[in-house]
Formats: structure tokens, C-alpha cells, sequence
């Protein structure tokens, strides 16, 4: 994983991370185990990606802004992009799983 740069909200880590070619928008499909991207359609089992770069947000009022954003890459598929999941009590369960790949 690179050094991470530091942002001071989502957007804008989201913005400079799509700059850098992490343009691909990945979900989770917790019945495949998988991230899935519909364009291009392409799905990426844990072990088909590195995560290069996360970075935590922390709602200071609200734990609904809680945030996590992985900067991922596939050299194998040669696409780059990123997961967007809450943490905490709203943590996708699968994206968490993902998360502790690191």
C-alpha cells in the first residue's frame, strides 16, 4: 500500500483518487463474495486486487458519516478504482471482510 495523502473530506479524497485513475466504482455481492463493477462488467474475489490506499472518516456528530474509502487496483483485470463502505454498526459485511485484507 502507498503512503496515503491526507484529506480532509470524502469528496474530496474521492476526487483526487478518480484524478489518479481510480475511475471504476466497485460494490459488494455478499452471495458471490465478490466487488462487482457493472462498467465495465467485471467481478473481483478478494484475492484478485490489492488495496492500495484507505482512507478513514469519522462523523464528528454523526455516525451515519463514518466512512472508509479503498483505493484498489487489479493488474491482472488493469482496472483501478474504489469502495466506498460505512464502518461501524452501518459496515457492509462483505466490504468489512475486504477491509481486514489489509
Amino acid at each position: 500500500m502507498s503512503v496515503p495523502k491526507s484529506y480532509d473530506t470524502v469528496t474530496e479524497a474521492m476526487e483526487d483518487l478518480m484524478k489518479r485513475g481510480y475511475t471504476a466504482n466497485f460494490s459488494s455481492d455478499e452471495d458471490k463474495n465478490c466487488l462487482i463493477c457493472n462498467a465495465p462488467a467485471i467481478e473481483l474475489s478478494p484475492d484478485a486486487f490489492e488495496i492500495d490506499e484507505l482512507y478513514r472518516f469519522e462523523g464528528n456528530t454523526d455516525p451515519g458519516d463514518e466512512m472508509i474509502i479503498m483505493a484498489i487496483s487489479s493488474a491482472k483485470h488493469n482496472i483501478k478504482g474504489l469502495v466506498v463502505n460505512a464502518f461501524g454498526m452501518y459496515a457492509d459485511t462483505l466490504k468489512a471482510k475486504i477491509t481486514k485484507k489489509l
